[in-house]
């Protein structure tokens, strides 16, 4: 295409292009015009309806001022009304949960009319009604709480008091089971309490804590004093029951008398069965059968031991009460401080709390008190078995000591230190028994030594309370640690039981060397050698028999490995000594080699020492029949050893002089002097020791 054709060509396109723009500009002068009209109108509008909108927004400000004047207006009434109101709800009583809601709902509009006449007009007579209505209506539900209280607030019957402290093998338990079996007040009566101390904490109306802490002082107080009640009724008759009963060895007034001479007749639980009753026919029979063994008597029924003051004897009934009343005291605190949650404020609870158990934990610290001061009583009387009776609760005590604490943390010190008190009490009494023990076996002189060189009466109780005190370890092994005698004895290392046993047997072998002591310095007495050394011999041989019987040898032997050697050693030198007497005796049928039998003839001189000797002999033998047939061995088996040594040492000697001089013509009435063979002189050694010969 040529020049001319594209001139054309864009000639065109040109001409289009502006008839475009200009169709274009067309449509955009009417909408300009269209957008125009728009805009008048909105503008008209606009002017139109402002005015009323403005004038709806001032009504319906008018109309909430109303409404505001109207509420405003009928509170103000509300308030000038309330009295007349709600004087006959206030008047009466908060009676149930729904009268509790309704009295505490017209309590609540007296209070927030109080509050709007006291800043709105507080020179009105309404303040005065509202304020007295509401002051009425405050005390009212104070006295509904003191009500309530004082109703459910019922002491704890003494037999789920009971129930609560024996119902576990072991007497230390943890909180939860026992406090959840103890139910003071239902869940309705609690949401009750908690109501009405609420508003009386957000009035500022603590008095009614007092009123709460002397409320629950005194239910806990009766509960205490009717479990002690019920334990003097279910008790009744025990010990005189017990006197008529007792049973045990030798008639003579037992200096020691033994454990089971208290017998416990009440049925018990098992818990506290664990702790005494477990033990208490066990130790009679444990009594009896050393003694019979030993003495090879039949010792029957023993008499009534008198005691002049029965109320100065700690016996374990007594104890198993306290120990009872221990434990219910427990748990009784750890419900008051359950029960005062929600009712009482956390920063008041050590405070009332000490007001509730002051009472009862005073009354307990005075009856431990009392049982320490009878316990020194007996110490005073040396009867120190009915003291046994201490050391399992003692034990159980000590083990309860964290728990109380626990129990009364945050009271003050003096309250808080009274469990030390009772504990430190019977743990000084306990120690005082054990020393006393001791000291009345060194200083003994209470009794007259028996006339047949038997065994002494102290030997036999000392060996029967050491055999009790085996089943007491775990609670004297404690108390001798107390002691710095015993303790600085044993190593660092030795570790429980083992440290126990170990002070046990350090306190047994200290008592059984003041009692061999002592038997030797009252053997001394005796004017007659052979009785004397027969009543060393006697009580020695009982004592070694008495600790290989029981388990007492082992535990002597932990400090003392010797010490079985030791006795047996004793017993060959008390019969080495005893064979002393029969030194005068020998004397006349021995030393005679100088006198010579010629064909059965005799100087003069010889004739007259053979008479001499035959006389002196049969005087002496026959004396000391006298007296020996009336001295006792009660074992068998020493006593029998005793004539067998007799006669291995007498009878050789009489045989080779009567022998030698019985045919000889040393007389014309050899009657006169040959009076005894040796089987005659045998015969008499076997009535040695045996008063019925």
């Amino acid at each position: 295409m040529d020049s001319s054709g594209k001139l054309e060509k864009e000639r065109q396109n040109l001409d289009a292009f502006k008839e475009q723009m200009q169709r274009n500009n067309q449509l955009s002068d009417k909408i300009v015009d269209i957008l125009t009209s728009f805009e008048n109108r909105l503008g008209r509008l606009q002017q139109t309806i402002l005015p009323i909108y403005n004038e709806m927004e001032n009504l319906q400000l008018k109309k909430t001022n109303i409404e505001k004047t109207m509420f405003a207006l009928d509170r103000v009434i509300m308030f000038h009304d309330v009295c007349p109101r709600v004087e006959s709800i206030i008047l009466g009583r908060p009676n149930g949960s729904d009268g509790l809601n309704e009295y505490l709902d017209a309590m609540e509009k007296l209070r927030e009319a109080q509050n709007y006449f006291e800043k709105n007009n507080p020179q009105s007579v309404e303040l005065e009604n509202v304020s007295s209505l509401f002051k009425t209506g405050g005390d009212s539900i104070q006295r509904e709480f003191k009500e309530i209280l004082l109703k459910h607030s019922r002491h704890v019957q003494p037999a789920i008091l009971v129930d609560i402290s024996t119902n576990d093998d072991e007497l230390v338990t943890d909180d939860s089971s026992s406090v959840s079996s103890i139910s003071h007040f239902s869940e309705n009566v609690s949401s009750d309490l908690i109501r009405l101390a609420d508003w009386l904490i957000s009035q500022s109306r603590d008095e009614y804590m007092n009123v709460y802490a002397r409320v629950r002082a005194n239910t806990l107080t009766k509960s205490m004093t009717t479990l002690k009640e019920y334990q003097k009724t279910g008790s009744a008759g025990s010990t005189n029951m017990a006197i008529g009963q007792t049973m045990g060895s030798p008639s003579v007034k037992s200096k020691f008398p033994h454990r089971s001479e208290v017998t416990v007749t009440r049925k018990t639980s098992k818990r506290i069965q664990h702790v005494f009753e477990k033990k208490a026919n066990r130790m009679f029979l444990k009594a009896s059968q050393t003694l019979g063994q030993s003495t090879g008597l039949n010792l029957g029924t023993r008499r009534p031991t008198l005691i002049e003051n029965r109320e100065d004897i700690v016996d374990e009934q007594e104890m198993e009460n306290f120990l009872i009343s221990v434990i219910a005291l427990q748990k009784l605190m750890q419900a008051e401080l359950s029960l005062m949650v929600g009712i009482i404020p956390i920063k008041h609870h050590h405070q009332v709390f000490q007001i509730i158990i002051q009472e009862s934990l005073a009354n307990i610290v005075h009856e431990g008190e009392n049982i320490a001061t009878r316990a020194k009583r007996c110490i005073h009387r040396k009867e120190f078995a009915n003291l046994f009776v201490m050391f399992p609760i003692l034990r159980h005590l000590a083990a309860m000591k964290s728990e109380f604490e626990r129990t009364m943390e945050g009271c003050d010190p003096a309250i808080r230190g009274q469990y030390s008190i009772i504990l430190n009490t019977l743990h000084s009494t306990g120690v005082r028994t054990l020393e006393e023990i001791v000291e009345s076996v060194r200083t003994d002189n209470s009794m007259g030594l028996p006339r047949d060189g038997t065994v002494y009466q102290l030997t036999s109780d000392v060996l029967v309370l050491m055999e009790q005190l085996l089943d007491y370890i775990d609670s004297v092994g404690p108390l001798l640690a107390q002691v710095p005698l015993y303790n600085n004895m044993v190593s660092h290392h030795v570790t429980p039981p083992e440290k126990y046993k170990y002070l046990l047997g350090l306190y047994v072998k200290k008592v059984l060397s003041q009692l061999n002591l002592m038997l030797v310095n009252r053997s001394d007495s005796y004017s007659e050698p052979g009785v004397k050394y027969l009543f060393r011999l006697n009580n020695c041989h009982y004592v070694i028999k008495s600790l290989q019987r029981s388990a007492l040898l082992d535990i002597v032997s932990l400090t003392e490995p010797e010490c079985e050697n030791t006795y047996d050693e004793m017993i060959a030198s008390h019969k080495k000594s005893y064979q002393q007497c029969w030194n005068r005796i020998l004397s006349f049928i021995v030393n005679l080699d100088d006198v010579q039998v010629v064909n059965g003839r005799l100087k003069d001189k010889d004739r007259n020492i053979i008479k001499e000797r035959f006389s002196g002999f049969n005087k002496e033998i026959e004396e000391v029949l006298k007296l020996q047939r009336g001295y006792t061995i009660p074992d068998v088996e020493l006593r029998e050893g005793l004539k067998r040594d007799n006669k291995e040492f007498v009878l050789p000697k009489y045989s080779a002089f009567y022998d030698k001089f019985s045919q000889s013509s040393f007389t014309k009435n050899p009657e006169k002097y040959v009076k005894y063979t040796p089987a005659q002189v045998s015969a008499m050694l076997d009535r040695f020791f045996d008063v019925a010969a």
